[in-house]
């Protein structure tokens, strides 16, 4: 019997590729805080899931090797943040203590998600080991 990875791991390799994505916008605006004009990004990640949800429930997995990956476009859900901060005269919005914090969360977040797949591929390996 053939193990399926979507049901066994679900949205999880999801939410890491949306993780990853967010922690690149995330840094894009810590590397342009000082650029005159520049506008901070967000993503917003529970409406991504839910596409990413409602596209592996569709079922868009390849049916042949030849068949390309029916991937989502990840910059649907970027949007420019609403600044927190008076505009200091340059334009820019980025608040890096802000981005700082985010990232960090994002961190602590996509490392949950390793572990938790790591638990999975450690259970499904148990599995098939029967046991040992």
């Amino acid at each position: 019997m053939a193990i399926n990875f979507d049901k066994a791991l679900g949205i999880h390799p999801h939410t890491m590729v949306l993780r990853a994505k967010r922690a690149e916008v995330i840094a894009g605006n810590i590397a342009n805080a000082d650029t005159p004009g520049y506008k901070a990004q967000g993503m917003d990640f529970k409406q991504m899931l839910s596409q990413a949800q409602s596209k592996q429930q569709m079922g868009m997995a390849k049916t042949h090797d030849k068949h390309l990956n029916a991937s989502m476009s990840l910059n649907d859900g970027l949007a420019y943040r609403t600044p927190n901060q008076p505009d200091t005269g340059d334009g820019n919005t980025v608040d890096v203590q802000l981005e700082r914090n985010l990232y960090m969360e994002n961190s602590l977040e996509y490392q949950a998600s390793v572990n938790f797949m790591s638990g999975r591929f450690r259970g499904l390996n148990k599995a098939l080991r029967g046991g040992q």
